[in-house]
């Protein structure tokens, strides 16, 4: 379960350039003293994992807003990114590939469900959501005079997440003991500052949110969405991150409930 010297030099070796967290030490540096920094670093990692303590100074994060739209005019309508630390990045990266991916390929436990997400795992794709998405149309037109999809957009699903909820879902997961320790503690106690207009607020406490811009974010945000499905079967849902789509065959239309009228609803 340990990770290798070589491993982490491979791993600074091949970093891109990408902001730098509070602590400011650019990927370039790590990547050029790589030959010398990967034992030491090798070593931290090791021993991060092995006792489930993510150092205090990788939990802090610095969020940068980024737009939704092209001029925003509220809070609302910015995307609170966080920059943490490049190492912290790197042994996130290095978790979830090892330890997280491998187990949406074993059967599920109780009532989560990965084979309807194509986002944040390697074999998804926007394109692979869209074959899924028209197959599945297809499949049901084949039995049915029409087809009713529902496209939901839940407000804030990232920031809202509760991490409490998220850890019972995490325990479920066929993730050796000092992972999942090492992943609540990465939940708890961090903290971050808002960078904006050329001024930085002081420093508050994360209570929620699975972290936009960490590496372990989105495998995060996978899990917490996996038990989200149709409370009927023969329905089916397919989900791209926190973008969620309903397909309702025209025997169901009994299923679901609308806030139109009946005849906005139906075919002509």
């Amino acid at each position: 379960m340990s990770i290798s010297g070589v491993e982490v030099f491979h791993l600074l070796d091949r970093l891109r350039p990408i902001a730098t967290g509070l602590r400011r030490i650019p990927a370039w540096f790590l990547r050029l003293c790589a030959p010398v920094f990967a034992a030491s670093i090798s070593e931290l990692f090791n021993r991060s994992v092995v006792a489930a303590v993510v150092p205090q100074q990788w939990k802090a994060a610095s969020i940068t807003p980024v737009p939704k739209v092209t001029k925003p005019m509220q809070p609302s309508e910015y995307r609170p990114i966080s920059t943490t630390a490049v190492l912290s990045q790197l042994l996130e990266r290095h978790i979830v590939k090892l330890y997280i991916y491998p187990t949406l390929h074993q059967p599920p436990p109780q009532r989560l469900c990965f084979s309807d997400q194509f986002a944040f795992r390697p074999t998804g794709s926007t394109t692979a959501a869209l074959i899924a998405l028209l197959h599945t149309v297809c499949s049901e037109l084949s039995t049915n005079s029409y087809v009713q999809g529902f496209a939901l957009d839940f407000s804030k699903a990232f920031d809202t997440v509760r991490r409490a909820m998220l850890m019972e879902k995490m325990m479920q997961l066929l993730t050796p003991d000092q992972v999942y320790n090492w992943i609540k503690d990465f939940f708890h106690g961090h903290f971050h500052c808002t960078k904006f207009a050329g001024s930085i607020s002081e420093l508050a406490d994360i209570l929620a949110c699975v972290i936009q811009g960490s590496a372990i974010g989105p495998a995060a945000y996978l899990v917490t969405a996996a038990d989200l499905h149709p409370m009927h079967d023969t329905n089916k849902i397919l989900k791209f991150a926190d973008d969620t789509y309903v397909i309702v065959p025209a025997t169901n239309t009994n299923t679901f409930r609308c806030p139109c009228s009946r005849s906005d609803i139906m075919p002509p």
